[in-house]
């Protein structure tokens, strides 16, 4: 018995301890509350015990734990003070887990205790988005250079170069024939830069007609034409300010607006089209392009101080038939790419499609080969791709190894008719070659190269 005494008490002293605690029984009565809460009701202890808690709490939310069965943990709480706390109200169960009661006690004893906690979560959370940031970055830096595809030695060295100037302010012009993915290396540039976090503004000068070129690039301000949206608007250098312009296609430019570009690119600073305010630049620009901007300076069509500005850094592209070893490490890559884009489930390319794919001379680099594997791979849906998957494709192989042939056949064609015309034409003449020449319409010493050529004995 006084052992049992003894645990009463323990246990009384310990809720006690507790902060605003209300105990209820399974029939709603209050069992129990503790002093600190009565003074807040102003409800002295033996006057709150044994009656409906609604009588002492109006706004009580006990009884709806009590029927649910579940824990109502953190909730925010006002009390009849105008005090705000936090409650956790839990069911008490019995060894059946049949719910007997629910007690209600308070977390925190006030708002101030709360603020202070609410300060330094946000502090800690601000902290984890920074740190989510740096790791993003860092994410982003080493994925940037990972999607540059490939192991050639072309690709190592303009992967190595990347690595070397993203940091730098300098100028870069990357060439190359259409589809070898100068924006992919465009991309890696700005993401290893410490501009990686501003802006990255992609124009393709060749979309836009050459008219609307000028306001498209540096912006305008309202009335600067007819049709000037009210309040102007701001170009793609003035959105790129603080990070990566590409200006894909440049040499598409008209020379009159390379002459306005090679101005900004010197004096970092421009003009929107009928404005008159000077908005400073800091901006690094890329430049692509698929044509040989060299042979248009020497053609005229391509001013040769903007091209010096824009190819401090050239990086030359090679096209897929360059770097044809590079073909399972970018097919691999670009079904990953198309199973994302499309919920498919391929999962390889055939040892004989990739045979076949080593003869093709794809004059549509990267682009093409993602083309075709991605419409195989739709029609497929999932599995090894074979060859019967690309019966679309194989046409635009045999076309070109056809048309070799037939080349080659009309060419021995013409030189088996030559022999025989030669050889016929000095028998007839018994040797004689001047005769022969004659006999065959053309002069002595063609035909002594003729018999040259095909070995005839004189």
């Amino acid at each position: 018995m006084e052992s049992s005494l003894k645990l009463e008490e323990i246990l009384k002293s310990a809720i006690d301890s507790l902060y605003l605690t209300i105990i209820i029984d399974e029939n709603e009565i209050v069992r129990y509350i503790s002093e600190s809460y009565s003074k807040i009701l102003n409800l002295p202890v033996t006057q709150a015990i044994g009656k409906h808690v609604k009588t002492v709490v109006p706004d009580t939310r006990t009884i709806e734990v009590l029927r649910s069965g579940k824990a109502d943990l953190g909730s925010i709480y006002t009390l009849q003070n105008g005090d705000i706390t936090v409650c956790n109200r839990l069911p008490i169960k019995d060894s059946y887990g049949e719910v007997r009661g629910v007690i209600s006690t308070a977390t925190f004893p006030n708002l101030e205790v709360i603020n202070r906690f609410s300060k330094e979560i946000k502090k800690l959370r601000e902290e984890n988005k920074l740190y989510q940031m740096q790791l993003s970055s860092l994410k982003q830096s080493q994925f940037s250079l990972d999607s540059v595809i490939g192991n050639t030695p072309q690709i190592a060295q303009i992967k190595d170069t990347i690595g070397k100037i993203a940091n730098s302010e300098l100028s870069v012009l990357i060439t190359g024939e259409t589809g070898t993915g100068k924006e992919v290396f465009a991309n890696a540039i700005h993401q290893l830069s410490n501009r990686r976090h501003g802006s990255y503004v992609k124009v393709n000068c060749a979309a836009i007609p050459k008219d609307l070129l000028e306001s498209e690039l540096f912006g305008y301000d309202e009335g600067a034409f007819s049709g000037a949206k009210k309040g102007g608007k701001p170009g793609k250098f003035e959105q790129a300010n603080n990070g990566t312009i590409l200006l894909d296609e440049i040499s598409e430019m008209p020379l009159g607006l390379q002459s306005k570009l090679l101005r900004v690119l010197q004096e970092k600073e421009f003009e929107r089209v009928g404005g008159n305010k000077t908005i400073n630049l800091n901006v690094r620009v890329i430049s692509a392009s698929n044509q040989n901007i060299e042979a248009m300076v020497e053609g005229g069509i391509f001013r040769r101080d903007l091209y010096y500005r824009i190819n401090v850094i050239e990086l030359a592209l090679p096209s897929l038939r360059e770097r044809l070893d590079d073909l399972p490490l970018l097919c691999e890559h670009l079904i990953s790419k198309i199973n994302t884009r499309h919920g498919c489930y391929i999962d390889s390319v055939s040892e004989e499609v990739l045979t076949m794919f080593y003869d093709y001379n794809w004059p549509g680099n990267v682009r093409e080969l993602e083309h075709v594997l991605e419409r195989a791979s739709v029609l497929t849906l999932s599995g090894a791709l074979e060859k019967s998957d690309f019966d679309f494709f194989w046409p635009r192989v045999y076309k070109n190894d056809i048309k070799k042939s037939n080349i080659h056949l009309f060419q021995d064609s013409k030189q088996n008719a030559e022999r025989r015309a030669i050889k016929n034409a000095l028998e007839t003449t018994m040797g004689n070659k001047t005769q022969a020449a004659k006999l065959l319409g053309i002069s002595r010493s063609l035909l002594y190269e003729k018999l040259k050529k095909y070995k005839i004995e004189k």
